[in-house]
């Protein structure tokens, strides 16, 4: 069971390394299915360059890392890539193992789409294996429609790039 939470931005203090090992214990799922996302082997310097790309954010029980997301609004994204201009977009979202199936995956994805809104950007683009089937369904589930597709060098797999238009309050 996941004790009670806490969300709140990544701080000078905050181990990088601590949040390299949560992505690696997140993603090893995929990896043992042969989807070999970059969390599930980047290193220190690639989760601290990522990171310093946006704003992150951790979700905290107790003192224990549970969950992550880091976001952009806009995302600067390579050439090429299959995404509106001025979009924003998160990524190395990731929820502990053991904390799985409490809503902590949805709490994460609904701030970052809210702080990518509060940013004011209302077009949110991402992008995750096109082999993680059950990965596609959720964000599908989550109003994203594919756009297209896109190929990282880090990865071994295709990736589907998926996009959704923020509603404005």
């Amino acid at each position: 069971m996941c004790d009670p939470l806490v969300v709140r931005r990544f701080v000078d203090g905050d181990s990088v390394e601590e949040l390299t090992d949560l992505l690696h214990r997140a993603y090893s799922d995929h990896a043992a299915a042969g989807r070999v996302f970059f969390a599930s082997y980047q290193s220190v310097e690639d989760t601290a360059s990522r990171l310093g790309r946006g704003e992150c954010w951790l979700a905290l029980r107790g003192s224990e890392l549970a969950g992550t997301v880091t976001l952009a609004a806009p995302y600067e994204a390579p050439d090429g890539y299959p995404a509106p201009a001025g979009a924003g977009s998160f990524w190395q979202l990731a929820v502990d193992p053991a904390c799985r199936g409490v809503g902590l995956g949805q709490r994460l994805l609904t701030l970052a789409e809210q702080r990518i809104a509060a940013l004011g950007v209302t077009e949110v683009v991402i992008d995750t294996s096109a082999e993680a089937v059950e990965l596609v369904g959720w964000y599908r589930r989550q109003g994203y429609v594919p756009t297209g597709t896109w190929r990282w060098e880090v990865t071994n797999y295709g990736s589907v790039v998926l996009l959704k238009v923020l509603s404005v309050s």
